[in-house]
């Protein structure tokens, strides 16, 4: 069987931004994430804000390569970036006085992705 990548329009959309970036800018890691979200559905992460709390201080830009779910609870403001967002994790993040963005726009904010985490 042929792999065919993601059918999403938005995500293929994003996936050749970031290599376009990654190559402009010659910054590996958006390339890292492109790589990352070219990856199957069942294969793509989903991290809980606990675990972003658990990894970050206050002040961080995280990327997450999936969806990011509101399990637990976060305790300082950092700026989220992902595909997609559970209402309850949108909640927890803003409330915590964090910023939740898309990929994209971290990109366009962030050129050459430093003081970049990844969590996975």
């Amino acid at each position: 069987m042929k792999r065919t990548g993601p059918t999403n329009i938005v995500l293929r959309k994003t996936i050749r931004l970031l290599r376009k970036y990654a190559r402009m800018y010659k910054a590996p890691i958006w390339a890292d994430i492109a790589e990352r979200l070219e990856a199957p559905r069942r294969k793509r992460v989903a991290v809980n804000v606990s675990k972003i709390n658990r990894y970050t201080k206050p002040g961080d830009v995280v990327v997450v390569p999936g969806k990011v779910l509101g399990a637990g609870v976060i305790t300082h403001p950092v700026t989220v970036a992902a595909i997609a967002f559970s209402e309850s994790a949108i909640r927890k993040i803003k409330e915590a006085g964090g910023r939740i963005l898309h990929i994209l726009q971290l990109v366009e904010e962030n050129k050459k992705g430093s003081n970049v985490k990844i969590i996975t």
